[in-house]
């Protein structure tokens, strides 16, 4: 271990007892997403529980790796004290035929379940380039996203989440409103990526209270507008952007929502910080945030 991986480990165990003691102020489960470190699972897998948190999210890249031997890693997360709290089982589309999209979530919702797991999320990747989508279009995302979930949920049961996603179906609070009514929430629950809904235009407290009926797991994530970004927005560190969290916890805490708040952050935003600094970053800023109840 090289003398700044050790430091970094240091201040984590420090940090982790201020962690715990955040997590059960504000009775919320606290979980973390592998996403920011670009597919090295096994780092992420050790950078997250040093940092204090206890479960993961991880994508369905580690699928074709560990698909033959699901023990192995359901070993290593077990091993880190996590717990498998979401996995990125990826798309639905809208098309008449989703054959293949079934089969895809039943393999990952089967993976899941050796993992210990008990969630996948859904994204969609067709939002038209041109022009905004079609009620049609988000009423027929949302019937084949039921579609699917209703095979996941009856053959292995776990747990199918939609996922609001900027420049997807479902980028809009109008257009979410749509797919949420249209999908059958006996199989499909909601994921609240908060950042996405507060880019799309929305209030992400305002949805909380909104859907509280039906919201599974958030993902806990920060937004900044950098115009020398493409999109005209960057994804940033908790704190370091412009959404509300602590509206955020203070419905969370007033629906009585039991489920995992994944923290997520798509890449580093920084060039030369690591994804466990930026870990750290999220972390301190949740410990000093004042909720007022």
């Amino acid at each position: 271990m090289n003398r700044r991986r050790f430091i970094q480990s240091a201040a984590s165990l420090v940090l982790a007892s201020q962690f715990d003691a955040f997590a059960a102020k504000y009775n919320q489960k606290m979980a973390y997403s592998a996403i920011t470190w670009s597919g090295n699972d096994l780092v992420a897998i050790k950078d997250i529980a040093a940092l204090g948190y206890k479960g993961i999210q991880l994508r369905a890249n580690t699928y074709p790796i560990f698909k033959d031997k699901p023990e192995d890693l359901k070993l290593t997360i077990e091993s880190a004290k996590l717990k498998l709290a979401m996995f990125s089982s990826g798309n639905v589309g809208i098309s008449d035929d989703i054959s293949k999209d079934t089969q895809t979530h039943l393999n990952h919702a089967k993976f899941i379940k050796a993992l210990g797991g008990q969630s996948l999320q859904i994204t969609n990747t067709s939002r038209p380039k041109d022009r905004q989508p079609t009620k049609d279009e988000l009423t027929k995302y949302a019937k084949n996203m039921s579609a699917v979930a209703k095979v996941v949920l009856e053959e292995t049961g776990i747990q199918p989440a939609y996922h609001n996603h900027m420049h997807q179906l479902g980028e809009t609070p109008e257009e979410i409103e749509i797919i949420v009514n249209e999908m059958d929430s006996r199989y499909i629950k909601l994921l609240l990526d908060v950042a996405h809904y507060h880019q799309g235009g929305g209030v992400p407290a305002d949805a909380v209270l909104k859907y509280k009926d039906i919201i599974y797991a958030t993902h806990i994530k920060d937004t900044r507008p950098d115009t020398e970004n493409k999109s005209g927005y960057r994804f940033v560190e908790l704190g370091q952007g412009k959404v509300d969290f602590p509206a955020i916890f203070k419905n969370l805490h007033k629906i009585g929502f039991k489920g995992w708040n994944v923290i997520e952050l798509d890449a580093v935003p920084v060039k030369g910080r690591t994804a466990l600094e930026c870990g750290q970053i999220s972390k301190t800023y949740l410990e000093t945030i004042k909720v007022k109840f």
